[in-house]
């Protein structure tokens, strides 16, 4: 038993952190049983409400899932969860560091940027490409304030997305920049050199709309792969 009772406000909230932490910390490893809800009431001192609650936001995030038998089975969320988990790994104690998460979602940005790229190249109407290169005209007009870079870039690189009619990066985009994905912590020197480098942009927007897909998807991953810390990341097994 432990002495740690939870708070009255959220408490499912708060008690669905708690087993998450456990899980991704390896508290609670893959393959087993999760306490019973009876002797997790007890534990923290909360209703059985709660705790089902609780339970059901493990199984939405893939955590843990009900047997055949009626026991709620630990999984190696590795294998189970989905994107949507980076935000409960992002303010866990356990897993990955935000760090490592960090530089997880920036790759993810350049691998999807460029194919992105690509495919807006093939796919965008006239119309679009040529808003893009207008829009990369306007970012090379809004420095060199790193704000109005920033602003400048995230809108022009939403026009490319919706140009690749792809649906997956359309919201994995928006997961990006909205936050919920930790990728704030970019050292500055590599944000401000890929965000100065106005020529790229507009060098981009010229070879998406002269359809020179393989051109515009090498030059989007050079581009936003400046902003990926070169830190060497620890391989799990």
């Amino acid at each position: 038993m432990t002495e740690r009772h939870i708070r009255r406000e959220a408490v499912s909230d708060q008690l669905f952190a708690v087993l998450r932490d456990r899980i991704l910390g390896g508290g609670l490893p893959p393959g087993s049983a999760l306490t019973a809800e009876r002797d997790l009431a007890a534990e923290f001192g909360v209703n059985r409400h709660a705790v089902r609650e609780a339970v059901k936001r493990l199984q939405q995030a893939r955590l843990v899932e009900v047997s055949h038998g009626g026991r709620t089975l630990v999984l190696d969320w590795r294998r189970s969860a989905g994107l949507d988990l980076a935000v409960g790994i992002a303010a866990s104690d356990g897993g990955p560091s935000v760090a490592d998460l960090a530089r997880d979602a920036l790759e993810m940005r350049a691998c999807i940027g460029a194919d992105a790229a690509r495919l807006c190249a093939i796919r965008c109407s006239e119309p679009a490409a040529g808003e893009i290169v207008e829009a990369a005209w306007r970012y090379a007009r809004s420095g060199p304030d790193l704000a109005d870079l920033g602003l400048a870039d995230v809108a022009w690189w939403r026009l490319i997305v919706e140009g690749s009619a792809n649906l997956a990066y359309l919201l994995a985009f928006n997961s990006l920049v909205d936050g919920t994905l930790p990728v704030a912590d970019v050292p500055d020197d590599l944000r401000t050199a890929e965000l100065l480098d106005v020529e790229t942009h507009v060098r981009l927007a010229e070879l998406i709309a002269a359809r020179r897909s393989e051109a515009a998807e090498r030059l989007a991953r050079e581009l936003l792969s400046r902003s990926v810390p070169a830190t060497p990341r620890k391989v799990v097994r």
